[in-house]
């Protein structure tokens, strides 16, 4: 299915979702991007959902002030921890050693997260940056090296993921990177639309 920037088969997609999809997106627009996260983020709480986040300030402060606009109660979310927010270079530094991923501190630090999200029983969506704030530090392999940490205890846990990445033309040496961050998803969502990897 495409991803379309309108609403009805933007709605369409997320009710698609299943646990266990572990979804990217490459954007261009920031403005694309957040009506993205806003529509994954609020289909999930009007469903029953929780969901935890992991992403930088302005887009934690953005996608909040979207998710007013647009009617979300996020204090009584953030009560129920249906609605977990965190910044992604704090959390990314609470397991990465020496530049790379350690993945007993990182199923620990993230199955907390989930943890209390799906304590209620809810379904967990999780949105996650950490990636792309490794990328934007041009540690390829340590990026790789997540996004597949992440795609592994997607599977095992039952949560579905979304990641992004802005794109600003891949240099050489990280367009084999790029293809393995894709291959680690199950779907890869551009502004063309969505397409299984």
């Amino acid at each position: 299915m495409r991803l379309m920037r309108s609403g009805d088969e933007v709605k369409a997609f997320w009710a698609e979702l299943k646990p266990c999809d572990h979804l990217v997106e490459m954007y261009e627009a920031e403005g694309d991007f957040l009506d993205s996260l806003e529509s994954y983020v609020h289909d999930g709480l009007v469903a029953g959902d929780s969901v935890v986040l992991i992403a930088t300030e302005d887009h934690l402060g953005a996608l909040e002030q979207r998710l007013a606009v647009s009617g979300v109660d996020l204090n009584a979310a953030r009560k129920e921890d249906r609605y977990i927010e965190l910044d992604a270079e704090e959390t990314l530094a609470k397991f990465m050693v020496n530049g790379w991923p350690d993945e007993e501190r990182f199923k620990r630090v993230v199955g907390d997260l989930l943890g209390r999200a799906g304590a209620n029983g809810a379904n967990v969506r999780a949105f996650g940056e950490m990636v792309a704030f490794l990328w934007a530090k041009k540690l390829y392999a340590a990026t790789v090296r997540l996004e597949h940490l992440w795609h592994r205890f997607c599977a095992e846990e039952g949560f579905s993921l979304l990641c992004a990445y802005p794109v600003s033309g891949p240099t050489s040496s990280s367009a084999v990177s790029m293809r393995e961050i894709c291959q680690a998803h199950s779907h890869v969502i551009t502004k063309s639309g969505v397409a299984p990897v």
